[in-house]
């Protein structure tokens, strides 16, 4: 198991929260599985941007982006370069530290 610590985010998760996580899981997932509503448009298949995180800690323990999701992420709000798309970005034992952006592309357009 690891423990993902996600800092604060003023819609999903106001006071910021730590999780377990099983290896094997993908951070979307958890999130999901412990009452963190982040955005997965596209019900977590690779095909949107909506479930960006950028990983302050732990980054190198994730598996390795593929191809879509480094296309993908080019079109993520505040991308940065610890960015990934948590639905793709699976947990090992080591624990984390994770930042969901302020914006997601969907909220932009559809709430500003």
């Amino acid at each position: 198991m690891a423990v993902i610590k996600i800092l604060p985010h003023p819609e999903y998760c106001p006071a910021g929260k730590e999780i377990e996580a099983p290896a094997g899981t993908s951070i979307c997932e958890a999130l999901l599985d412990n009452g963190v509503e982040i955005e997965h448009a596209c019900d977590m298949s690779c095909a949107c941007t909506t479930c960006h995180v950028v990983v302050r800690e732990g980054f190198n323990s994730l598996n390795e982006m593929d191809e879509d999701e480094e296309d993908l992420l080019d079109r993520a709000w505040g991308l940065e370069p610890n960015s990934r798309l948590s639905c793709q970005a699976i947990v090992d034992h080591k624990d984390l530290v994770v930042e969901i952006p302020k914006y997601s592309i969907n909220h932009a357009k559809e709430k500003h």
